[in-house]
């Protein structure tokens, strides 16, 4: 079950980083690196990239809560709710914005849902 925990936390982590990196350095040095951006598209893009961090520190405060409630109880369902939209936001975001989502959203957010159905 601590393989479960860790990564439900470990996809948490990750979700609360893009939080910071859309919602506070979307525009900075380190912001427009890690997305690629050119300080013009991310000074037009600010509000837009703010909201989407929002969105993933919402993903992460819900399967924070499932390890709060417990995996091998309440949080189970909850934790499997907000990994799903983690795995179907990652696709969706691979399909139309970078192929590279699929790999640092979807697939982690896919383990850790096996994880979670699988543990004992």
């Amino acid at each position: 079950m601590w393989i479960a925990v860790a990564l439900v936390a470990l996809v948490a982590l990750l979700h609360l980083y893009f939080l910071v990196l859309e919602m506070f350095l979307w525009d900075t040095p380190t912001g427009r690196k890690v997305f690629g951006n050119t300080p013009e598209f991310a000074a037009a893009s600010k509000v837009l990239a703010a909201n989407q961090g929002l969105y993933n520190g919402f993903l992460a405060a819900g399967l924070l809560w499932s390890l709060w409630l417990g995996l091998a109880a309440t949080g189970r369902p909850v934790a499997l709710f907000f990994l799903g939209c983690v795995v179907v936001a990652g696709v969706y975001g691979a399909l139309t914005a970078s192929r590279k989502i699929l790999f640092v959203q979807a697939v982690p957010g896919a383990i850790a849902i096996a994880a979670v159905l699988f543990m004992s």
